[in-house]
């Protein structure tokens, strides 16, 4: 891989555009020209494309401007023509009904503007929790020189003397509010204190989760995922990859270079160590099969078995990501995972994974755990199945009640989620602390987007005995910073004819997490005459995006990305006329 000649300039994929000595070359070095720059400020350089998910609509994002900035000036001093792009904005909170049904869209556009613009290599701006997965998945079906530089999670908050986690204590002190434990003031007061900085996250939720990913699968220069937003090491970091992407330009070093089955099992590693969220069991498999490498839901529940939660971090933790950062970042922990890793796997920096988390130190034990020491007994993901998810569901054992790892509950079923807004507050809800919370409709398809409802509200009469967490079960995802007894992702989901649609108010549900199993007690003969009567919904949307998505989605143990998109092809570069 790193033995390749170093290219020229008649071989760069621009120079179809810029260097033809016919009418559509002039044009092309014409319209460059109308934008104020001298021919030879582009002329004979390597094209990079900086791809921006920077809105004011993505708080998270809000610093991409600068950062883009910062790749520029890098590029320019490195010989190259840096030419930035905008792309779909993904902010996790703002945008509705769910991100997840534009990540599939995000990465058909990352796709397309690679391809049919002059571009020799790119530069990935984002980190929200979608554009992570979506500009990779795009720039992975390209192929095309590319590196991730990650938006970085935001400072820590404070709160009477408190530290809080976006995310998490948002859903702790909702529940605080609804049960009469703080006041309508102190909750305003909460909501200019948790989130004080720029940048994503700071739990580990799926934003962390997945830069953490693909920082160990290489596709970010190393430990770049650590770097908090406002540190001004990460404006250094985004000009560093700057300077990083010309010289992969004229190396041609591309993601089908180093992406291989084992870059993606360290991914896996990365993901379980930091007690990452059950939203990368979906990205990571939908990120694997755009690389044609076979990753499954069987191989991430092996790993999990393997590797402890090592970062102490919120949900499952005590800390957040800037404290992580501070006890020595990603590379740290990796090196806490030495045994387990394929230290020769090499990404974007041309390092072997062995040599740079060669120096690298842990400065607090209890911030990054030793292997012996791990932060909880349960896994960070947990791959169940029975008659109720014969394609797989997943749980995030770690952020789950150890009273509730084994559990037999009588089922209270919502058929969607407005059924569950209505309902779940009612007095007469017939419901105790043993029941089963059951969510169906929400999947993929059937949502459509499969949003994050998957933390299913507690009773506010439950709520009021004490009660903060029950066995939830749905066929939607849930925040990679919430917590809870929460079953997710089942599949294949309600919608489709799922064995979630056919369970009804008062069926007995067993969950035992060690033995991954999941159970609707219920005779064979009652489900299949269940199954007979029952009738799959009318789509909901009918037109646009949505309607295709809808027609096009595959199901969460297959990554929920178009199956037109997964056959491993690659586009031809584009004609010029």
């Amino acid at each position: 891989m790193m033995n390749k000649d170093r290219r020229t300039i008649d071989q760069l994929r621009s120079q179809r555009w810029y260097s033809s000595p016919d009418m559509r070359g002039f044009a092309h070095r014409q319209r460059t020209q109308q934008m104020g720059l001298r021919r030879e400020e582009f002329m004979g350089k390597p094209v990079v494309g900086i791809l921006n998910t920077w809105s004011e609509l993505s708080p998270c994002h809000a610093h991409l401007r600068d950062r883009a900035d910062a790749v520029k000036r890098a590029v320019w001093a490195a010989g190259g023509f840096p030419v930035e792009l905008p792309a779909m904005s993904l902010g996790e909170v703002m945008v509705k009904p769910t991100t997840m049904l534009y990540r599939n869209f995000l990465a058909m556009e990352a796709e397309e503007l690679l391809r049919s613009h002059p571009l020799d290599g790119v530069v990935l701006l984002g980190g929200c929790d979608k554009t992570t997965p979506g500009l990779l998945m795009g720039a992975i079906s390209m192929d095309i020189p590319a590196i991730f530089c990650p938006a970085g999670p935001m400072l820590n908050g404070k709160w009477k003397g408190k530290t809080l986690g976006a995310g998490t204590h948002t859903r702790k002190y909702w529940d605080e509010l609804r049960s009469g434990n703080i006041t309508q003031d102190e909750w305003v007061d909460l909501e200019s204190r948790m989130t004080r900085s720029n940048g994503t996250c700071n739990t580990m939720g799926t934003a962390s989760t997945m830069t953490s990913i693909v920082d160990a699968m290489g596709l970010t220069l190393p430990g770049a995922s650590s770097i908090p937003a406002a540190d001004s090491g990460h404006t250094r970091m985004a000009s560093e990859c700057g300077s990083r992407i010309v010289e992969m330009i004229w190396e041609d070093l591309k993601p089908s270079d180093f992406l291989t089955r084992e870059s993606f099992l360290n991914g896996a590693r990365c993901y379980m160590a930091m007690g990452g969220s059950t939203n990368a069991a979906v990205h990571l498999i939908a990120l694997a099969r755009r690389a044609n490498v076979t990753l499954t839901l069987d191989d991430l529940d092996a790993v999990a078995r393997q590797v402890p939660v090592l970062a102490n971090i919120f949900p499952s933790g005590e800390y957040l990501m800037e404290d992580f950062f501070y006890a020595g970042g990603l590379p740290a922990l990796l090196k806490r995972l030495e045994g387990q890793l394929a230290l020769e796997a090499r990404g974007i920096s041309g390092k072997a994974l062995g040599e740079w988390i060669a120096p690298a130190e842990c400065y607090d034990d209890d911030v990054i755990r030793p292997f012996d020491r791990p932060v909880t007994p349960g896994a960070a993901l947990a791959v169940l199945r029975g008659n109720l998810a014969p394609n797989g569901a997943v749980i995030k054992a770690s952020a789950a009640n150890p009273e509730l790892a084994r559990h037999r509950g009588r089922a209270v079923v919502f058929d969607n989620h407005a059924d569950l807004v209505a309902r779940i507050d009612d007095p007469a809800l017939d419901i105790t602390a043993d029941s089963v919370l059951v969510l169906r409709n929400a999947g993929p398809k059937g949502a459509p987007g499969m949003p994050e409802w998957g933390a299913l509200p507690i009773p506010k009469k439950l709520l009021a005995q004490g009660v903060r967490d029950m066995l939830r079960i749905s066929d939607a995802r849930m925040s990679g910073t919430h917590y809870g007894t929460c079953v997710l992702h089942v599949a294949p989901e309600s919608s489709v004819g799922g064995p979630l649609a056919l369970v009804r108010d008062g069926d007995e549900i067993e969950l035992d997490i060690e033995a991954r199993r999941l159970e609707l007690c219920v005779e064979p003969s009652v489900l299949e005459a269940r199954r007979e009567a029952w009738r799959a919904p009318s789509p909901r949307i009918d037109r646009g995006y949505t309607a295709i998505f809808q027609e096009h989605v595959t199901q969460a143990d297959q990554g929920c990305d178009f199956d037109i998109l997964q056959n491993g092809q690659r586009q031809d570069e584009p004609e010029i006329f």
